[in-house]
């Protein structure tokens, strides 16, 4: 990681920042969130998101798509099923920080 002097502080390099802010646009809508939340219980099809959401299969698709592109999911195909999955569990991590932060403004 390639970082920068900015006064007395270490700053990683500005590329990583607009990176970051990637992944967290990819998070920032509430279907998203709950596909990210159910895939911390294990891996599912998209009908069961689809089941889950509330939405068409189209729509959760594209929600699925947008997660994968950014390295958030992973699928695999088995016969007519794909099956996704969290490429990074870690992900799940934030639930727990934007909970603390939301307890804050209470």
């Amino acid at each position: 990681m390639v970082k920068w002097q900015y006064g007395s502080r270490t700053m990683k390099d500005r590329k990583m920042y607009k990176r970051q802010a990637q992944v967290l646009k990819a998070l920032a809508h509430e279907t998203r969130l709950m596909i990210v939340d159910r895939l911390g219980q294990g891996e599912c099809t998209v009908g069961e998101l689809v089941e889950l959401v509330g939405l068409d299969q189209s729509t959760v698709s594209k929600h699925l798509s947008l997660l994968r592109l950014h390295g958030i999911v992973e699928d695999r195909r088995e016969g007519n099923f794909v099956h996704y999955r969290l490429a990074v569990p870690c992900v799940l991590n934030f639930f727990s920080c934007a909970s603390d932060v939301l307890e804050l403004k209470l």
